[in-house]
């Protein structure tokens, strides 16, 4: 797995996003952002895609 597809929990999204955990669970659900599930089935996000948002993001805000 590359670097840039590490697995992010619910929580660290939440602290880039700086939003709370339960917004990014809700994104989630909505299809807003795509997650994997653990076999304990518990959310992960990829990396690459949730900085691919961030950036998207910021140059909304520009």
């Amino acid at each position: 797995m590359e670097a840039a597809d590490r697995l992010l929990t619910p929580g660290e999204v939440a602290a880039l996003f700086r939003v709370d955990p339960k917004t990014v669970t809700r994104w989630a659900a909505a299809g807003r952002i795509s997650s994997i599930r653990t076999p304990g089935g518990h959310r992960r996000f990829r990396e690459s895609e949730v900085r691919a948002l961030l950036e998207g993001e910021a140059a909304l805000n520009a």
